[in-house]
């Protein structure tokens, strides 16, 4: 086999999507798994819609989620003179001609056609009139009489069209700019593609792109069409089933390995293997096992594969990805050796990173600013909490060492000599401890606030209990 390459050719008009975002993640593990090439194309040629804030959140996305790509970063608005060069040799060879019709014109064109029960298109009339270049002229792809454009998709198998169901279409519009398919061809073959797999919301474009292929005498690459990511409502996927931009997914604290992972199996698949690791992709990632059925996406099974990502992670590397998030909240810059002890108490109990930073926050505030749940204190810090808050305080007060082992068999203490239920201690040293009946082991929170905030913390506990 030839070096594969592949592409990913998105439109700066928005933030990347899921949809694009998995588009892309096939197209690299494609060119990864055979030891090739992945390229990244802007295709800014919409001017009124293309800014640069999103060329910019793109590639942020692109790189967040370790699609390295290859080569130099190509902007299709630098590169008109080479698509026209291209158009110049359509014309030379006569597989193009110049076309005057109006846009009017060819819309009553499309009109009469329709009452005639044909199909509507742009009839040829400037076919044969021997035109050159003029205002307002366009150029057109002139299409073979008759036949069928066919080809094997990766993903949809077998598909032909008959000339017959296509018009002449523009390939350089009035104002002298390449149309998008014209664009498209140029640049996938300048950049060598072997293996273009896209959204099938383009696969109307495809017989278009592979007639001007042929027009140019040029090799038609692969190509594949993955149907569009649907919500569980079996509706086109929107905000309202819970998918946002891959930029949003960054802020909340998503791992991209476990992103990458979730889209990935959505219309590819392994067995029955659900979780891989970035090495495993690229190992099984050949091509085949494209699913030609739509994927649905859910957030509950994107949330459970990040947990799965996040409870893998060695701590301290899981401390590191943690730390911007415990800052963003306010809470500081805390070093990541203190981080560890909480992302070991923690990581079990949330599925992404934003979670698991607001979930150190009552072990990171002093003991004044501790908020306390109403219900949980109205419940627990009662006039028996109180008793049981203050023989432990005494306790703990004169502990040694004040370390997890001492304090969990003080706790135990405490218990059996005052013939109790572990559950009835633990409620009011839970809420004095977080503000609310969550959280960690009892020992393991003490040892990490330590001893002087353990009991300012009991201390403030035994002040709001109500008799």
């Amino acid at each position: 086999m030839s070096e594969v390459i592949t592409r990913f050719a998105p439109s700066p008009t928005g933030h990347l999507h899921l949809g694009g975002a998995r588009t892309a993640i096939f197209n690299w593990l494609l060119a990864r798994h055979f030891g090739g090439k992945f390229c990244l194309r802007i295709e800014d040629t919409d001017l009124l819609r293309s800014k640069q804030e999103y060329t910019d959140s793109i590639l942020a996305s692109m790189r967040w989620l370790g699609l390295d790509w290859d080569g130099d970063l190509i902007y299709q608005t630098k590169r008109t003179d080479l698509y026209n060069s291209y158009v110049d040799k359509l014309l030379a060879t006569n597989h193009a001609y110049w076309c005057s019709c109006t846009a009017e014109e060819v819309e009553a064109m499309r009109e009469k056609a329709r009452a005639t029960g044909q199909k509507p298109r742009y009839d040829g009339h400037c076919r044969d009139l021997g035109l050159g270049p003029g205002e307002g002229r366009c150029v057109r792809l002139r299409l073979p009489d008759s036949g069928r454009v066919s080809f094997t998709d990766l993903v949809k198998g077998p598909i032909a069209i008959d000339v017959q169901e296509l018009d002449d279409f523009v390939i350089r519009r009035a104002d002298g700019m390449p149309t998008y398919n014209m664009a498209v061809v140029v640049d996938d073959h300048e950049m060598g593609l072997t293996h273009i797999i896209r959204g099938d919301d383009h696969i109307s474009n495809t017989p278009k792109q592979i007639l001007l292929y042929q027009a140019l005498g040029l090799e038609i690459p692969k190509f594949g069409h993955v149907p569009m990511i649907l919500g569980k409502d079996k509706q086109k996927l929107s905000k309202r089933h819970g998918a946002k931009a891959v930029i949003e997914y960054e802020k909340d604290g998503l791992l991209p390995e476990a992103l990458v992972n979730y889209l990935a199996r959505l219309g590819w698949s392994h067995g029955d293997q659900e979780l891989f690791t970035i090495d495993e992709l690229i190992k099984y990632f050949d091509g085949t096992s494209l699913n030609p059925s739509q994927a649905c996406f859910d957030d509950v099974k994107l949330a459970w594969c990040n947990a799965h990502v996040m409870r893998g992670l060695p701590l301290d590397a899981l401390a590191a990805k943690v730390q911007p998030f415990v800052e963003n909240i306010g809470l500081g810059v805390q070093p990541i050796e203190r981080l560890i002890p909480l992302c070991q108490m923690f990581r079990e109990r949330t599925s992404d990173l934003l979670g698991l930073a607001q979930s150190f926050r009552p072990l990171l505030v002093a003991a004044s600013d501790l908020s306390f749940i109403d219900k949980d204190k109205n419940k627990h810090l009662t006039a028996v909490g109180r008793t049981h808050l203050t023989k432990i305080r005494d306790i703990l007060s004169s502990l040694e060492p004040f370390e997890p082992e001492a304090i969990n068999q003080a706790l135990n203490d405490y218990v059996a000599t005052n013939n109790l239920k572990f559950k009835e201690v633990a409620p009011p040293v839970r809420t004095a401890l977080m503000g609310f009946m969550g959280g960690s082991h009892l020992h393991e929170i003490m040892a990490f606030l330590g001893r002087a905030e353990t009991l300012a913390r009991f201390d403030l506990a035994i002040s709001l209990c109500q008799d």
